[in-house]
């Protein structure tokens, strides 16, 4: 529950991996709860509703991953006992080691929490929050191009790759946000939740903030790679791209790679994490969004096109993986002259 006479002393962490639009975009947001409405209807400012400061474990400048510098407010352990920590965005490859930062970041967030802190973070900022153990069995989200990774190396996290916003734990102190620009999602649901929807709506005029309400699964690319070192599997992804669209793909897939259908599914899965059918499947409807992002064909020819006999069974499966219909879809991001068959 909101409490207007509150001051929520909020850290939000900085190293040269973070993203630093998303930092400035957080701290310029919450420094105008209070204040710029205000200022724009001629009324008298509010007191601060947070008090937010941007900490680096030492304090001082560094250059971002765009060469840029930036000044943190502080460090890390002269900060004391937040009651609101933010992890921004994070410049990283998914399948690197984590940066050394997140050996002295982790234990004094899990610190925190267990002192009561909410936590928050934003797209792969999640990625420091798993490190942590604070997610463990809860629902989580991130970016699409880091849930995989984030899959495979803590499995006790049940990842929500559909959701944009995803509270949780013990009071729902934990909240986990999905790609970069959902940063402003997490704005807007921290101000309303603790200084009151009627500020949250203001903040989302001021700042022409649109909540993503359909997810981010349209966003996503599906074929992220996965990285292996499987020759074989690798073998059967380059016949893929190029056959998806035959009748009994993963049969004539084993064959190509001279192997038993059972015994490519288990070196498939362990590669990719995926069952070649799965990975068929998700080939099938990336060639679709393309399809319907460039062209005008009927939808039910582009099932065909890719592979289905029944567009019934194209167009439930295209909303399962992407999170709205193919009509949907092709509205929101198609290219192509208008009146396209849907």
């Amino acid at each position: 529950m909101s409490d207007s006479t509150s001051t929520y002393r909020t850290a939000v962490l900085a190293m040269p991996c973070v993203g630093t639009s998303t930092v400035f975009g957080i701290l310029d947001v919450m420094a105008s709860v209070g204040r710029d409405w205000e200022m724009l209807h001629g009324d008298q400012p509010k007191p601060p509703v947070f008090e937010a400061s941007l900490l680096s474990l030492d304090g001082q400048p560094y250059s971002d991953v765009n060469g840029r510098k930036v000044t943190p407010d502080g460090a890390l352990h002269d900060f004391g006992q937040p009651d609101l920590i933010i992890v921004p965005d994070l410049h990283l490859d998914p399948n690197a080691p984590p940066p050394r930062e997140f050996d002295e970041f982790a234990p004094w967030i899990v610190n925190a929490h267990e002192n009561g802190a909410m936590i928050a973070s934003v797209c792969s900022g999640s990625l420091l929050l798993a490190e942590t153990g604070v997610l463990n069995g809860l629902d989580a989200t991130s970016h699409w191009g880091y849930c995989d990774v984030i899959a495979r190396r803590f499995p006790e996290i049940r990842l929500r790759r559909e959701r944009i916003l995803v509270p949780a734990g013990e009071g729902h102190r934990i909240i986990t946000a999905g790609g970069a620009s959902a940063w402003g999602d997490l704005m807007l649901y921290l101000i309303g939740r603790l200084a009151g929807e009627k500020e949250a709506r203001k903040m989302a005029k001021v700042y022409l903030l649109q909540p993503h309400t359909e997810g981010q699964l349209h966003y996503a690319s599906l074929v992220a790679g996965r990285q292996h070192n499987d020759a074989i599997v690798a073998e059967a992804q380059a016949w893929a791209v190029d056959n998806y669209a035959s009748s009994a793909p993963v049969a004539a897939m084993a064959k190509h790679c001279r192997l038993t259908e059972r015994s490519l599914l288990r070196r498939f899965k362990k590669a990719t994490g995926q069952t070649p059918a799965e990975y068929i499947q998700t080939l099938r409807i990336e060639e679709a969004k393309q399809m319907l992002e460039t062209s005008a064909t009927p939808i039910d020819e582009i099932a065909e096109d890719v592979g289905y006999i029944e567009t019934s069974s194209f167009r439930h499966a295209f909303r399962k993986r992407v999170g709205m219909s193919a009509s949907s879809y092709r509205k929101k991001w198609s290219t192509s002259a208008p009146g396209a068959a849907t």
